[in-house]
């Protein structure tokens, strides 16, 4: 049997988060089957029902005012083959941020390929040790400008990318549809909150850490609307919240023999010949 990974659907998870943990408009308390008879929620469960936009924010402004953290990152991801069977693919990520303009996170794929970005508050450089290859680009302007051009521009993959921005509360109030209290629970023996969220496309849980650091812990996306209903998820582990930082490690020197070459955005795109304008440029909508 063939297996296909679909790199068009793993690129397409940078995106994500801009339509996926992101905005509360409507809340209300999640239910969950019990093995006897309902039980009556006790008052700490109504209030934590009640505040579960306070949560999710509080972890967004916790974030996004995060001078500098360190964290390791497990992911995987369904590929939903021709035969409707779904395949799970996976990433172990390692990011390093520094505030305004200090960003690495070195990916290993479970396919044994390795990816390094760095930006340094000028180049964002994407390096691929297996072949030796290296794309940059002149983007200053700090974290957040960096990482919108990675993804907008560049259409490059980031899983998770809001993250990782100062823009993450205000792209919190604008898009989620639905927003739910599961549970307080635990997460890797730490207690946590867990939510549910629903967008127009995706459906979202995420695992917020209790206490003063409310971190994030495990976030679940279901693309509902995709065949299949793939899911991708992601597991969070050794938060540093004051890591030891050298301005080294986001600059990018070319090892021995790198080759330079071009992001796919940055290449003539080819046309149809014999096409009219409005082929060419997609027409009246």
């Amino acid at each position: 049997m063939k297996t296909t990974r679909h790199p068009e659907i793993r690129m397409a998870l940078c995106v994500v988060l801009l339509a996926i943990i992101a905005g509360c408009a409507q809340e209300r308390a999640a239910t969950r089957p019990e093995p006897s008879a309902a039980r009556t929620p006790g008052t700490q469960a109504v209030a934590e029902s009640a505040d579960a936009r306070g949560i999710l924010m509080r972890m967004a402004e916790f974030l996004a005012n995060t001078p500098q953290y360190s964290v390791n990152i497990q992911d995987n991801y369904d590929v939903v083959q021709e035969s409707g069977q779904k395949i799970e693919f996976g990433e172990r990520r390692k990011v390093t941020l520094s505030r305004p303009n200090g960003l690495r996170i070195e990916a290993d794929h479970s396919n044994g390929d390795k990816h390094l970005v760095q930006y340094d508050g000028k180049d964002i450089t994407v390096f691929n040790p297996t072949l030796n290859i290296y794309a940059q680009v002149t983007k200053p302007g700090g974290i957040d400008e960096a990482v919108m051009y990675f993804l907008r521009d560049l259409h490059m993959r980031l899983p998770l990318a809001m993250l990782l921005t100062s823009r993450l509360p205000s792209e919190l109030e604008k898009r989620t549809q639905a927003l739910d209290y599961v549970e307080r629970t635990e997460i890797q023996g730490s207690p946590a909150h867990h939510l549910a969220g629903q967008t127009e496309t995706v459906d979202y849980q995420v695992w917020i850490a209790e206490g003063s650091q409310p971190l994030p812990l495990r976030v679940v996306l279901t693309y509902k609307n995709e065949e299949g209903q793939p899911q991708f998820r992601a597991q969070f582990s050794d938060w540093n919240l004051a890591p030891e930082i050298d301005n080294s490690q986001f600059a990018f020197t070319p090892p021995e023999g790198a080759q330079k070459i071009a992001f796919v955005a940055q290449l003539p795109q080819p046309t149809s010949q014999g096409a009219t304008p409005s082929e060419q440029t997609g027409g009246q909508k």
